[in-house]
Order: structure tokens, then sequence, then C-alpha cells
């Protein structure tokens, strides 16, 4: 399972944000995601940096999100976008043909995402999720499938994923899980 899991590190969330990226990276998650919805942006930066650095070494793609700009700055391998973010043709006048990952909702969502151009496309909250001030509802697996069945794109299941459901995710044809909250407890198990 490690092998597809989306370690995404919450630089607010997280009490050590750093050492939590670095311990992803130690157990071969497949992509690791620096997120900080409030935190400044040298703060930020800072962070970016280093985490890009340690994934660069590690051969393990870096993901920014919601900052296309930062996203460039520190050279990342990838951008991810919510659907209050910028578009992904905006995105590109920043970022190049760098990866990017958009959040989606909903089977159209998922559908417009590809159209627009979108390499990932993360889907959720699959479950109920902790991590989000304003979850939108939950999809379910039956959703999840659907949409993975429908785009051609890799599909990210985001919302509430832990090392108990982890396996019925995968097989409802998700390519990767996207951890926040029960990203320690995924990489315990990786011992």
């Amino acid at each position: 399972m490690i092998d597809s899991l989306y370690a995404i590190v919450d630089a607010e969330y997280a009490e050590r944000p750093l050492e939590l990226a670095f311990k992803a990276l130690n157990a071969n998650c497949a992509i690791v995601q620096l997120r900080a919805k409030r935190l400044d942006d040298l703060s930020f930066l800072k962070i970016a940096t280093r985490v890009r650095s340690a994934c660069g070494h590690a051969g393990v793609p870096f993901v920014i999100n919601d900052r296309a700009d930062i996203a460039h700055m520190v050279e990342a391998d990838g951008l991810h976008l919510g659907q209050d973010d910028l578009s992904i043709d905006d995105a590109r006048k920043v970022v190049g043909d760098m990866q990017i990952g958009v959040s989606t909702h909903s089977l159209e969502q998922a559908i417009t995402a590809e159209a627009e151009g979108a390499d990932l496309i993360a889907f959720g909250p699959v479950y109920p999720t902790k991590t989000k001030e304003n979850p939108e509802p939950i999809v379910g697996l039956g959703k999840l499938t659907k949409v993975c069945e429908s785009v051609s794109r890799p599909v990210v299941a985001i919302g509430g994923i832990s090392p108990e459901n982890a396996a019925e995710t995968l097989q409802a044809g998700a390519r990767y899980l996207a951890v926040i909250s029960a990203l320690s407890r995924f990489l315990d198990d990786a011992r």
C-alpha cells in the first residue's frame, strides 16, 4: 500500500512537518505534497525548499498545494489545485508543463478537470475527514469507482483514508491514497 501512498504533509496540521515528510520518504511513499493554507510565504518557501531537496534525493515526486508561485520557485514536480484555485490554464502560465492535479467532488468535476488538462484527478472526500474546515459531502466508494471508470487519468482518493479502509479504496480503482491525518499510522504500519 505504501507504493500508492500520496503523503500530504500539512504544515499547519502536522506537529513537525519536516520530520513527517522525511518519515514518509523513508517509507518509500509514492508522492509527497506540501500543504499550508495559512502559513506566511517565507515560512512556506523555507519548508518547501527543504522538502523539495529531500524528495529529489529520494527520487519521489514533490507537489505543492495551491501555490503555483512557490511550486515554480522550488521547481516542484507538481502543483495541486482545488476547485476555487487558479484554473489549469492560468496555473500553466506560471508552472509550465509541470504535472497538475485537481481536487474534484463529483463525476462532472472529474470529467471537466480531465478535459481541461489535469494530469491527476483527486476525488473525495471518500470518507468523513477531520482536516478540512468545510468539507464537501462524502462521496463514498460507489462514486469513487464510477470516477475511476470514467476518466483516463490516475485518480487520487482523498478524505478519511486510513489503514483500515485503504485496501477497499484501492479496489474501487484509485491509483493513489491521499492521506493527511492518518499519515503517521500508515508510516508506522510500513515498518
